[in-house]
């Protein structure tokens, strides 16, 4: 994909230098018959930076998304975008963000280009200054070739680069990416990574969520990580991962039957219940002090238990995941039908 050449982001952000935050949001509610979907978040996004938001499906990660973007009304608690209020201004934050839902919303019966026209025009662009945008648009995505074939033709790929490219016609300088390459196979995805990466050396700021741990982990500067429309952890990727240790010890035992005996020594000499794979006859154990890796195999060897193979991994985003959830990304329980 070609590297975006936008111009810098709307010169029209409110404030100038005395509003260090994008987006800045505390005790943030929104209810659904009854049930907090999005149960008091506080977030604040700093300018030029992605922002990452983890959770399952059901955490509320699009409910907050659409409430920050004025698409649904704000419940309870206060939110402001470049220190314009969400509630109160709710026009001019309009003129301030775009938006990149997890559906497109081209129109399946119009081509690429007739696409970005009509959107063009409908933020009240000029139509020959509509047409110049989307053609700048279309080669920026690399959809020049596909630029007058019907929508209904085009790839998952391609209808995300698309619907990421409307999302720009008016150089908002805060874009909302609500799990963009959801579906999307490896390659593509990449794609969308280089483009996200371009946005941001532009000038612009990202809110991305996602369900991809290693998305985040390329990408975001800073995460937070919601779990039943509530905030249970926010930081850098390393900051987040070394709240679950600073290194993993991973082995594979030579004799698979042992993995019981493995680790009931562990648990007695790190006082910790290490993880077991069966399915490789091994175990992960989790260190809080890397020099604790040697004391473990002396403990092994002194108990007569061979090891296969041994490594030291630093934890992953999966990890971080699962001990502040309990449970993987892509678990199926939803909040409310509103809560993705």
């Amino acid at each position: 994909m070609n590297r975006l050449t936008l111009p810098a982001p709307h010169g029209a952000v409110p404030g100038g230098d005395t509003h260090d935050l994008a987006v800045h949001a505390t005790g943030l509610v929104k209810t659904f018959g009854g049930v907090n979907a999005v149960d008091g978040i506080d977030l604040q996004v700093r300018r030029g930076e992605v922002f990452g938001v983890l959770g399952p499906n059901g955490a509320g990660k699009t409910t907050m998304i659409r409430m920050l973007a004025t698409l649904l009304p704000i419940d309870g608690g206060e939110a402001s975008i470049f220190g314009v209020d969400v509630r109160r201004r709710g026009h001019e934050v309009r003129q301030l963000v775009g938006v990149t839902g997890q559906y497109a919303s081209v129109d399946e019966n119009l081509t690429a280009r007739e696409n970005l026209w009509l959107f063009a025009r409908l933020q009240g662009i000029p139509s020959r200054r509509a047409r110049a945008t989307a053609e700048e648009l279309l080669a920026s995505f690399e959809l020049e070739t596909a630029a007058d074939r019907p929508i209904s033709q085009f790839s998952g790929g391609m209808r995300r680069r698309l619907d990421l490219a409307a999302s720009l016609i008016t150089r908002p300088p805060l874009i909302f990416l609500d799990e963009p390459t959801t579906g999307l196979d490896p390659r593509t995805r990449g794609q969308m990574w280089d483009t996200i990466r371009s946005l941001v050396a532009d000038g612009c700021t990202v809110l991305l969520t996602t369900q991809y741990l290693d998305e985040a982990d390329q990408l975001a500067d800073r995460i937070a990580v919601i779990d039943h429309g509530r905030t249970v952890a926010e930081g850098t990727p390393d900051q987040l991962k070394s709240g679950v240790g600073t290194s993993t010890l991973q082995l594979r035992l030579a004799d698979t039957t042992r993995s019981a005996d493995a680790a009931d020594v562990v648990r007695r000499l790190l006082g910790e219940e290490p993880a077991l794979t069966p399915e490789s006859g091994g175990l992960n154990v989790a260190l809080t002090d890397a020099d604790r890796a040697a004391d473990v195999l002396i403990a092994l060897r002194q108990a007569q238990i061979s090891i296969a193979s041994v490594s030291v991994a630093k934890p992953t985003l999966d990890e971080v995941f699962l001990a502040l959830t309990g449970r993987p990304t892509d678990d199926e329980t939803t909040t409310t039908p509103e809560a993705s």
